[in-house]
């Protein structure tokens, strides 16, 4: 009995297991049932779409970037194709190992490997990143044969930016240079995220970064089918990109070259604008630097060369340098005395070379006729001491409110980033600028160099020419613009940019007649008699010599004794014709001296060219670019008829 009680047991504990593992059983072939049922059914459409991501890839089709031209129609930026050879350092096990096992296959230079280098610092590890640009077809071949051997290193076909005429007009056009860290945060941030997708390199600088927008166009979108491996197998579907527009800037570009190479190895600024449109004819800072050096990441000995030249190369001096005006600033002195009622034409002032005032003698250049003064001869002869008595009984804040309107230590709205507005001075902006309070007092004789243009007052050449502009436009103030039309790429439709309404300053016109007839009068039988004898236009100029530092009470000036960027800057502003002017201009050559021996000439050939259609012989082009040239020397060229490189 036992023995059968045992074995009834031990079946019935075996039943029950079987009963378990049955329950098991079923209860997990529900489950896979149920998984089926969801992934089947409720997850169907969502995992069909992750299937499809999973076969096919979304690339973006970056669009060619849009032309620059001048006014007319001479390309200064294009766009040129070619092949990359780029290393993602996030993929690639040993970089410096891969790079010199590249360097067997492809010619990889110590220029290259220190840009590579410069590159990775600026940019984050999952990009990739070029090593060598612009390969040729035989290292193309050569590298696809080892490709097996370099994960992480890939061949790209990509469209680089070239600026045919290298350093000339850089400052205006500027240069594109990969997006940095900063500037994508910006862009993911902003309502063009999408339109940058696949794009690595943006407007840096001048009409390229300040007109972005217009140039990049729009990005397109291409769908491709890949392979288990990632790699692209067939294009299933493409919606294409869409070229950005051609930027036309007002510079006319002829002009711009002669201007450049008149500097030569000089530093300095010249804007020339048209007075009644506002239109920018050439805009010119020296030195300049090639926009090419930057389109493929500049390196770090080319970087170091021009951020540390004594000469600054990379300043925009047009733009962004500030300099005292010098007796630059006496014409606009008068017409401030006319409009207020201060003086009028007829008012007489002696000259005896020197201004008492305070107890300290304010001096007049050695050169000086002197002699009983009225406005014109004034200006013409240049009078120092008729403007300081003038800035004593105008005032400062009177010197300040009639010269804002003009432009002076204001930004002019040009339509390029990065102007600097100068110093206007003021009793208000001296408490601004200054801490101290005893640094914040206005003193009276701080107001006496203000009238020749010295003391506090810092311009850029850009304001000096808006003003220049205004008073041959008859007192009418138009804002100064670069880009003049867009054109699109594929249906070439130009489209100008409208101006802003320009805006006219009261003046009386009798008031800004005597001021004219005066600059005229400079060139007739002042400063600038020299520089314009036999010209065939008349013209109206203003010369002026302005101080680069500052000299000791009993020091006197002494050009011989003093370092090269411690001489007296030369300025010229200028208008013609005098009837009714199309061209305005104002010039700084840095540390030349008098305004006649530098810039005048600048002026005066620039004034040829665009009135008469010459350009300077070959001898008198290198006269010039030393400041060994007044009038014209030799017979002038044909400007139309100079080939064009």
């Amino acid at each position: 009995m036992t023995v059968l009680r045992n074995v009834q047991a031990e079946l019935a504990r075996f039943r029950t297991r079987i009963f378990v593992v049955s329950l098991l059983v079923l209860v997990c072939f529900f489950l896979l049932f149920a998984r089926l049922v969801y992934l089947q059914i409720v997850r169907h459409e969502d995992l069909r779409a992750q299937a499809e991501s999973n076969r096919t890839s979304i690339v973006p089709i970056v669009p060619n970037r849009g032309l620059i031209e001048d006014r007319n129609g001479v390309v200064l930026a294009t766009n040129y194709s070619a092949y990359t050879l780029e290393i993602n350092p996030s993929k690639s096990r040993a970089l410096e190992e891969t790079i010199d096992e590249l360097a067997k296959v492809v010619d990889i230079s110590a220029r290259d490997r220190r840009r590579f280098k410069k590159l990775m610092e600026e940019s984050k590890s999952f990009e990739s990143l070029p090593i060598r640009t612009r390969l040729s077809d035989a290292e193309v071949a050569r590298f696809a044969a080892q490709r097996f051997r370099f994960p992480g290193v890939e061949i790209k076909a990509r469209l680089f930016r070239n600026y045919p005429y290298g350093e000339l007009a850089s400052h205006v056009i500027g240069y594109i240079g990969r997006i940095n860290r900063s500037e994508k945060e910006k862009i993911d941030e902003s309502e063009d995220q999408a339109n940058y997708r696949g794009t690595e390199y943006i407007g840096k600088l001048g009409v390229e970064q300040s007109f972005e927008s217009v140039l990049h166009g729009i990005t397109g979108v291409e769908r491709i089918e890949t392979s288990a491996g990632g790699r692209a197998v067939r294009k299933l579907a493409s919606n294409p990109s869409t070229p950005g527009n051609v930027v036309v800037l007002s510079i006319d570009i002829k002009l711009q070259k002669l201007i450049e190479d008149m500097f030569g190895t000089r530093r300095g600024a010249l804007v020339a604008m048209d007075p009644k449109t506002g239109e920018v004819l050439a805009f010119v800072s020296k030195p300049t630097f090639d926009s090419n050096l930057f389109v493929e990441g500049i390196d770090q000995e080319n970087w170091q060369m021009l951020n540390e030249s004594i000469d600054k190369p990379l300043l925009n001096r047009a733009l962004r340098g500030t300099y005292p005006p010098g007796s630059t600033y006496k014409p606009f002195m008068a017409l401030a005395a006319l409009e207020t009622g201060t003086r009028t034409p007829q008012t007489l002032i002696n000259d005896p070379g020197f201004y008492m005032f305070g107890g300290n003698r304010f001096g007049s250049p050695e050169n000086e006729k002197g002699g009983i003064m009225d406005m014109r001869r004034a200006i013409v002869e240049s009078s120092n001491v008729y403007f300081y008595s003038l800035a004593n009984e105008l005032g400062v804040d009177t010197m300040h409110d009639f010269m804002r309107p003009l432009g002076f230590g204001q930004l002019t709205g040009i339509d390029v980033q990065g102007e600097v507005r100068g110093v206007l001075p003021s009793q208000a902006w001296k408490r601004r600028y200054y801490k101290r309070p005893e640094q914040q007092r206005w003193y009276a004789g701080e107001t006496i160099s203000l009238g020749i243009g010295q003391g506090y007052n810092t311009f850029t050449m850009l304001q000096m020419a808006q003003a220049m502009s205004i008073v041959a436009n008859n007192g009418v103030k138009h804002k100064p613009q670069l880009v003049i039309a867009t054109r699109e790429a594929s249906s070439r439709v130009r489209t100008p940019v409208p101006p802003e309404p320009p805006v006219d300053l009261g003046y009386k016109p009798d008031h800004i007649q005597v001021i004219r007839d005066a600059m005229v009068g400079v060139t007739q039988g002042g400063t600038g008699t020299r520089v314009f004898a036999g010209a065939g236009y008349l013209s109206g100029g203003k010369t002026g010599t302005a101080q680069a530092v500052s000299l000791n009470k009993n020091q006197k000036y002494n050009a011989s004794a003093m370092e090269e960027h411690q001489r007296d800057h030369s300025l010229y502003i200028a208008f013609a014709p005098s009837e009714a002017p199309t061209i305005a201009l104002a010039v700084i050559v840095e540390n030349a001296g008098f305004g006649s021996a530098a810039a005048a000439p600048i002026a005066r050939r620039t004034f040829d060219y665009w009135l008469l259609g010459q350009y300077p012989s070959e001898e008198d082009m290198a006269a010039v670019s030393q400041g060994k040239a007044f009038a014209p020397i030799g017979k002038p060229r044909v400007a139309a008829e100079l080939p064009w490189p």
